[in-house]
């Protein structure tokens, strides 16, 4: 702390106090007429703005001690997480999304969007507003364990959802998905792109209305690249997507199971 305050008075005040002892108390009447002397910032400036630069390295440091998540920590954590999300990840309505198999570090970006306010929902601002950076991987970290029960995708929309997701439509101007979520639909942890293989139907289309209406997430540039692409597709591309993504098997080369 003293040595961010030294830096302080250099910078605001054009002084080097090279004489001026470290600790205050040690500091005698004519150290601080040497300071009062110089014209420069106020002290209470100085302390002031020396707290703010503590303070900032000080979460610096706590950013740094965060670790990789820990399961087994994660797994304590969730227990409140399961009553929507069901204890293993897999939710038993489609109105909460499946965390099983989703990648640690996509879950613990999220619920940090949603401690900040900048992916808006109520129900999770007021349940990740207690969550450290740790506890937030932590949780990613156990249902990273998990694996995800994929559904059945409607056999009527299995041509045109596989179509879209696999190659895309240049018409459109839509990409195919599996360029960033896989053949599998397990997505790509490093690059951000979540699993998408085996969600529920309901909540990939109200997911993908939400970005078509201007929806975002967050300010960067990732957080812009699904609404840009969902406002490209219609109303039946949406219906036939969400319900491949549904049946989408990670374990069978990504072939979308179909209802009989």
């Amino acid at each position: 702390m003293a040595l961010t305050v030294r830096r302080a008075l250099i910078q605001f005040c054009g002084f080097r106090p090279d004489s001026v002892p470290l600790d205050p108390a040690a500091a005698g009447p004519a150290d601080f007429q040497q300071i009062s002397g110089v014209k420069c910032m106020s002290f209470r400036r100085v302390f002031a703005l020396a707290g703010l630069l503590a303070l900032g390295a000080a979460q610096a440091e706590t950013a740094a001690e965060v670790k990789p998540g820990d399961a087994k920590a994660g797994e304590v954590k969730a227990a409140v997480c399961g009553a929507c999300h069901g204890p293993d990840g897999n939710s038993a309505t489609s109105q909460y999304p499946k965390l099983a198999g989703q990648h640690e570090a996509y879950i613990a970006r999220q619920l940090g969007l949603f401690k900040g306010a900048k992916r808006q929902n109520p129900i999770m601002l007021g349940f990740a507003a207690a969550l450290s950076e740790q506890d937030m991987h932590d949780l990613g970290a156990y249902f990273s364990t998990k694996q995800i029960k994929p559904g059945v995708a409607d056999e009527k929309l299995v041509a045109r959802g596989a179509q879209l997701y696999r190659a895309g439509d240049a018409k459109l101007g839509v990409p195919a998905c599996m360029s960033c979520h896989g053949p599998t639909g397990r997505g790509n942890s490093a690059a951000g792109y979540p699993q998408v293989g085996g969600q529920w139907a309901d909540y990939v289309g109200t997911k993908l209305k939400d970005w078509q209406s201007g929806t975002q997430w967050s300010d960067d540039e990732r957080a812009g690249i699904m609404p840009a692409i969902a406002k490209r597709l219609t109303v039946d591309d949406i219906a036939a997507l969400a319900s491949y993504l549904e049946g989408l098997h990670g374990n069978e080369a990504g072939a979308a199971a179909k209802a009989e």
